[in-house]
């Protein structure tokens, strides 16, 4: 059977692109993950390869100090900065040739905070996503699937949740437990699931009955074999969409948790982080905030294009 994603592989690729600025905000996701991946070669005071003349090293993966020993040859980062080494003779100097996008109030490069702040912002916005769809997708699962006083009692549960505002549900958690990044993802991704629930269990109820169901359990499936290995993947291709919208939604929500001080702990960069620190230059020194928040805007921006490109691609009516 296909799924109600609606088509085959080209189909689904034509729909996606049809979407205006969908190819564009891929490819701007797709840069900003191989950034992070790599952002020690790309922003590091210590050279990315080091030679003393008779061994090779690699400073800045090995994340050591630099040794006792000369370099007789080294290469050097692009962005020859740490995001953390205090530099107080070149503190607030704005964007110039040394400094790409200035330096912030203890001197430190607002360019090489921002490319390690990524890794913070990135794993919560995907990580937090994925938990909150493993979580809806199995609650909304056995509601649709058993139906009766499941899905009642679960229906109510998801009531309930969603009565509670999302970002105050995060500042409670967050407040209680010490902040944190597994924190952040762990309040995120278990106060957003109730969106995914309710989609999977719409659809549950949709596919429990058709004729592949039944052929499965005719041929001596058990409950649950049906529900993982034939209803879910079927039921999951509407749910790929929200997914998108809750890694920007993260993401968002990240930056307001570092903007009031509940995000990671310092001196761990993050862009909220850095909007916070802002706060109290914003009259001499711009850039502060307009870096890190124009990457905040692109990448929320980038990831809704992306979850309005997929829901329409998935739409079998949108052929």
């Amino acid at each position: 059977m296909k799924s109600s994603g609606g088509g085959d592989l080209p189909g689904f690729t034509r729909r996606f692109r049809r979407r205006r600025g969908a190819s564009a905000a891929v490819i701007y996701l797709f840069a900003l993950v191989v950034v992070t991946l790599l952002r020690s070669m790309i922003a590091n005071a210590l050279p990315v390869v080091a030679s003393s003349g008779t061994s090779i090293s690699f400073p800045a993966f090995s994340g050591q100090t630099r040794p006792s020993y000369p370099w007789r040859f080294s290469i050097p980062a692009p962005i020859p900065f740490s995001p953390t080494d205090v530099h107080l003779g070149e503190r607030l100097q704005p964007p110039g040739e040394s400094h790409w996008l200035g330096t912030d109030e203890l001197g430190r490069d607002v360019l090489a905070r921002m490319i390690h702040g990524s890794a913070v912002s990135l794993a919560v916005g995907f990580i937090s996503a994925l938990l909150a769809l493993f979580v809806g997708s199995a609650i909304g699962g056995l509601a649709g699937y058993y139906g009766g006083g499941v899905d009642w009692t679960i229906s109510r549960v998801i009531e309930i949740v969603v009565c509670f505002p999302f970002l105050f549900i995060v500042l409670a958690v967050v407040s209680i437990f010490e902040p944190s990044l597994i924190t952040i993802i762990g309040a995120l991704g278990l106060s957003s699931w109730p969106m995914e629930a309710r989609l999977v269990r719409g659809e549950m109820l949709r596919l429990r009955d058709m004729d592949f169901a039944e052929s499965a359990r005719a041929s001596g499936a058990t409950s649950s074999r049906v529900l993982v290995r034939h209803l879910l993947p079927n039921a999951l291709a509407p749910v790929l969409a929200l997914v998108a919208f809750g890694v920007g939604s993260a993401i968002l929500a990240e930056s307001a948790l570092s903007f009031l001080g509940l995000g990671v702990a310092l001196p761990t960069p993050s862009w909220g982080g850095l909007l916070a620190s802002a706060e109290d230059y914003l009259g001499h020194a711009w850039w502060l905030a307009l870096f890190p928040g124009l990457a905040i805007f692109a990448t929320v921006v980038a990831c809704n294009v992306v979850g309005d490109a997929l829901r329409e691609a998935l739409d079998p009516k949108s052929a």
